[in-house]
């Protein structure tokens, strides 16, 4: 991760320590050295770059900082309006953008937002350019060759404009639509869409394929994206389940990337859960290639066991649907994903994509005739308890003699029936000690005997 960017783009508080004068000197950036990485390849074409934002009050500031800048630096600023992250990337696919931009914080309040950077191939910016945009806010731009203390701007016909592109949202939606293979004529559904950049999109595709759609937090403001609603706070959507006798829910978050899942029940079905079902359900037809479903180190260890009585190998990587997409690329897997709902279905998308996978997951329930309570049999999620240790120095911490004895302790006692995990934080001074087990008080019980040790040797931030 570099000095502003993380793995999900450039996260603060709204004018805070991210500001509108930020987005501006991004767009500065991006316009010009797209617009000169065209020149030097012989094409005097005006660099295209789209741009998608979320419901946040902010997010019109900083689309319109963000288009000063990309103007100004000779770019053409394609503008989808309010809209998913999962429509930047296809849009930037599909219509050979040369880049795309997300204004979002994805699941986070409403004052907090993001910017996230998406290449041409709708992936995530890579680290190389980023590390030029990071370059470029410090006064420290090094590239072609040269430095520079500032980059020139456009002049006369090289100045680049906006251009209104709903369009490409609207095709995105009939993407979706298309994916459908099953009518769900008669399926009643409910979506929780956060208030956030799903509001006007979801309930339009679930429409259109027949189900009967019930929609809650629909109303975006500006300021209660995320607010008690989304996948974040799934209570809100388990109790709206039940009350209303929906047959299946559906929560995203801020920007529509991630999924969680509701059954009939008002049972929660987590982003491991909709793994091993969709696992499964590729398996059981031949399809899952490499027969491999790719997980984080943050899966639940009942997943793992669920996918070896399957027969379903799997990988796991660091935290960050980064990671994830990186892997599958590189091994040609299909599916893969984490915890909180980011799911990727790479045969249909380069990210995760909310509404995607509540597709996936209907086309799952009408394709085996099952309920999705009966799709989860074969797995059980075991306890889990994760504690958050403020440290002085977090990789000082882990790598200690006596706390890597007191893990490799709780590793030999659980044996096959549970597993510890400790990791650094890769955006605080923390350090994350994870148990799962057969039960919340083993869970407890293990975490303590950790965290004990952390603090007898001194790391522990009081």
């Amino acid at each position: 991760m570099g000095k502003y960017f993380g793995t999900d783009g450039f996260r603060g508080e709204a004018n805070n320590n991210l500001t509108a004068d930020h987005a501006y000197k991004i767009g500065r950036f991006l316009g010009w050295y797209y617009g000169e990485l065209k020149r030097r390849n012989g094409d005097d074409t005006l660099a295209r770059i789209v741009i998608g934002k979320d419901t946040r009050r902010s997010s019109y500031m900083f689309e319109y900082t963000l288009v000063g800048g990309l103007v100004a630096s000779g770019a053409d600023a394609y503008l989808l309006h309010v809209t998913t992250t999962p429509s930047v990337a296809y849009v930037a696919r599909t219509d050979e953008f040369d880049c795309g931009i997300m204004i979002s914080a994805s699941h986070n309040p409403y004052y907090d937002n993001g910017i996230k950077l998406i290449n041409g191939n709708g992936e995530k910016m890579d680290e190389e350019t980023i590390s030029l945009v990071e370059a470029y806010l410090d006064g420290e731009l090094e590239v072609f060759g040269q430095k520079f203390d500032e980059i020139p701007f456009a002049h006369t016909s090289k100045i680049g404009r906006t251009v209104d592109y709903v369009s490409g949202r609207n095709r995105y939606i009939g993407y979706l639509i298309s994916l459908g293979i099953y009518s769900f004529k008669g399926v009643k559904v409910g979506l929780d869409c956060a208030n956030g950049s799903s509001w006007n999109l979801a309930k339009s595709v679930f429409d259109a394929l027949g189900a009967k759609t019930y929609v809650i937090n629909a109303e975006p403001n500006g300021t209660n994206i995320n607010n008690n609603a989304g996948s974040t706070h799934i209570e809100g959507l388990q109790k709206f389940v039940v009350e209303n006798g929906l047959d299946v829910g559906f929560a995203y978050d801020g920007d529509a990337d991630r999924c969680l899942c509701v059954d009939e029940k008002g049972n929660l079905v987590d982003g491991d859960a909709i793994l091993y079902i969709y696992g499964r359900y590729m398996k059981e037809r031949g399809k899952l290639e490499n027969n491999t479903v790719v997980t984080t180190v943050m899966s639940n260890f009942g997943l793992y066991k669920a996918f070896d009585e399957a027969g379903i190998n799997y990988a796991k990587t660091a935290v960050g649907d980064k990671y994830v997409y990186e892997y599958m690329t590189k091994n040609n897997c299909i599916l893969g994903g984490e915890q909180s709902g980011h799911i990727i279905f790479s045969k249909y998308a380069s990210t995760g994509d909310g509404i995607l996978t509540s597709l996936k997951m209907m086309q799952v329930m009408l394709g085996r005739k099952k309920k999705m309570s009966e799709l989860m049999e074969g797995l059980t999620i075991y306890p889990q308890v994760l504690e958050n240790v403020r440290v002085t120095d977090k990789k000082a911490a882990q790598d200690d003699a006596a706390v890597q004895a007191a893990v490799q302790a709780v590793t030999e006692a659980l044996g096959d029936t549970g597993r510890i995990l400790v990791r650094e934080s890769g955006t605080e001074p923390v350090l994350r000690v994870m148990v799962e087990a057969e039960t919340k008080e083993i869970c407890q019980k293990y975490v303590s005997q950790v965290v004990d040790v952390v603090k007898e040797k001194g790391y522990v931030v009081v």
